[in-house]
């Protein structure tokens, strides 16, 4: 019941259709990491294994880091005095700061403390009897 194709007869004017390709397949990275699967498994190494690739991008983005954090040191050393100054200057005010906040949290406990002290008996054993 199904007809057969015109391309079949061998009529030579007649464009005869190619198979599309899968992008994927076709794609540099996926013919690599298919053929290093290949290889693994003709090897025996487990999946678990990192490929070769992988671990060769993996060792330059550490030493891209490492560069980096270099760079950012030299950097610090090379601070004019002035930046230098305005650094600890900056650092004594969040300092100042934290206390600050530190002691005015002591004092909103004592406060709280406080009037905890002037409550009524009956609401401290209320709330003792909550705790327990």
């Amino acid at each position: 019941i199904l007809t057969h194709p015109d391309y079949i007869d061998g009529n030579p004017d007649l464009i005869k259709p190619k198979k599309l390709l899968n992008p994927v397949k076709a794609s540099k990275s996926h013919q690599e990491l298919h053929r290093e699967l290949l290889m693994n498994h003709k090897r025996g190494l487990g999946v678990e294994s990192k490929p070769e690739l992988q671990r060769v991008l993996e060792h330059r983005r550490r030493n891209q880091l490492i560069r980096q954090k270099k760079e950012e040191e030299e950097a610090k050393k090379l601070q004019s005095p002035f930046e230098k100054e305005l650094l600890k200057r900056h650092q004594r005010l969040d300092q100042v700061e934290l206390n600050n906040r530190e002691s005015s949290f002591l004092q909103l406990e004592k406060e709280q403390e406080k009037q905890e002290d002037h409550a009524p008996e009956f609401i401290k054993v209320k709330e003792n009897l909550r705790r327990t």
